[in-house]
């Protein structure tokens, strides 16, 4: 991977990063009602399962997500009822209720479990990747070093990208002091997070 390759590598994950799905409506919702710090766990485990299928697809091992399709699917409804889940939970929670309370994970490691099952419900991600990396590198060719190299530029771009938009969702929170804007803003991250829920369990 040239200097010139790497950095489009990076420019490339990182507009892959922001793209709306149910990863980033999952950011969105959480960082509105709990700010951008409470995202980190969530955001860690996404990018980690992203990493995970990168260097699969590095092994060309596609052929090997795709014998996993029913594992894929129950994880995928579990993820995707979790959501719907804390949507609701954000769209009941009464307003005095503390932003550590509103529909989120008790800890820092379910939170990261969260959005690791969001990322791999999704096997399509690695297919991405194999059609994705020969753009920037000959699989043929790849060593040890190339595919840390890779993932570590995918890492950062993907980090860099989620926390971005966590930190822009949750500049709204500041200009919701009343308790009315306060119940509109529980219910407008709910709804968000229920539909990344029904996004993920309708998608193909």
């Amino acid at each position: 991977m040239t200097l010139e390759s790497g950095i489009t590598f990076f420019l490339a994950i990182f507009i892959f990063s922001i793209t709306p799905g149910p990863g980033i409506f999952a950011i969105l919702a959480r960082s509105m009602t709990k700010g951008a710090r409470a995202c980190i766990s969530l955001s860690l485990g996404m990018v980690l399962s992203d990493i995970i299928y990168l260097v699969m697809a590095c092994y060309g091992l596609a052929a090997i997500a795709s014998t996993w399709e029913s594992a894929f699917l129950v994880i995928r409804y579990a993820g995707a009822a979790y959501l719907i889940y804390l949507g609701w939970k954000m769209w009941t929670s009464s307003v005095s209720s503390s932003p550590t309370d509103i529909g989120a994970s008790s800890s820092e490691m379910a939170s990261f479990i969260q959005g690791f099952m969001i990322s791999a419900s999704n096997p399509k991600v690695i297919l991405f990747y194999v059609a994705f990396l020969p753009t920037f590198m000959d699989l043929t060719a790849l060593g040890g070093v190339d595919i840390v190299l890779a993932s570590f530029l995918a890492f950062i771009a993907l980090l860099f990208g989620l926390t971005m938009i966590s930190i822009c969702a949750s500049q709204a929170r500041r200009f919701m002091k009343s308790e009315r804007s306060m119940k509109s803003l529980n219910r407008t991250a709910g709804g968000i997070m229920a539909s990344a829920g029904a996004f993920l369990a309708m998608k193909n």
